[in-house]
Parts: C-alpha cells; structure tokens; sequence
C-alpha cells in the first residue's frame, strides 16, 4: 500500500492527476484535517435548512441544557473570544431564537434563555445532527467508536 492509497479518491488535481504529498500521508494532522472537512462538509449540507452554523447549533443546544446560562460561560465552552460569541448571541436573538435577561443576583451579568422558536429549531437541528452523525459513527462498530473518541479526546484535551 502506497501513501496515496491512504486518500480519499477525489483529492488531487481536477484534471485527475495525483499530486505528490511528499509525506502529509503520514501526518496524523493531515488525517485529522481530512476528517474534519469531510465532517464539516456534511454537517452544513445537514442544516443548510436551518440556517445553522455548527457554533450557532453547539450555542442554543448549550443554553437549552443550561437555562440561565452567561455569554460569558458560553464562550468559554466553545473556545470563542467574548466580542464573537455576542456577535452570534445577537445574531440568534434577532432570528428569534433566544431572549436576554438581566441576572437578579448579579446585575452586570445577562442570562440567556431559548424561546419558543429556539426550541423548536433545536429541536429540528437535534433530528438533524443525529442523522449526520449517524452518517459517519455508522462506518465504526462499537468498540471501533470509542476507541476513536477516547483517542480524538486525548489530542484535545488540556494536558
């Protein structure tokens, strides 16, 4: 088997031709990359109709589960800075996905909350994001799949 044997058919030059990957073959980074945007790929196909970016889904499936819940805690969650997690906060309020209220114990603070349009969104994007996913855990059995989460978990990790 060939390095090249180890890519996807349809990575290469449009006209057909293989490029010489010169070693990113064997890069585990170069795998993980592959898998990413295939994964990518897939997801936004899956919720094209939602209108759903994968951090606006991971943001209302987070407040859904966390009621009350700080922009500020969000971010943190997701590895975004605060000034793009408002941006987004006030881009799914505006779609009518989630309401904003003033904390009663700490002023400063707003907690976010879904409204009955970002419930039902969630909802539908929840249907969605389990068939995507089901598209790819389907290719591993069981064993193959928690296998391969337990070692993704150990890159990203804090060590």
């Amino acid at each position: 088997m060939t390095s090249t044997d180890l890519l996807p058919p349809d990575l290469g030059f449009a006209a057909g031709r293989k490029l010489d990957l010169d070693g990113l073959p064997e890069l585990l980074g170069f795998h993980l990359r592959l898998a990413h945007i295939a994964m990518y790929r897939d997801f936004s196909t899956s919720l094209a109709e939602l209108d759903l970016t994968q951090k606006q889904g991971a943001t209302l499936q987070l407040i859904g589960a966390n009621p009350a819940v700080s922009q500020v805690d969000l971010a943190a969650t997701l590895g975004t800075d605060r000034a793009t997690m408002m941006a987004m906060i006030d881009r799914l309020e505006q779609r009518g996905f989630l309401s904003r209220r003033r904390s009663t114990d700490d002023r400063r603070r707003q907690e976010l909350f879904l409204t009955e349009a970002g419930e039902t969104v969630l909802a539908a994007s929840k249907l969605a994001i389990a068939e995507h996913e089901l598209r790819f855990t389907s290719r591993f059995t069981p064993s193959e799949l928690k296998t391969l989460v337990n070692a993704l978990r150990r890159i990203h990790q804090q060590v």
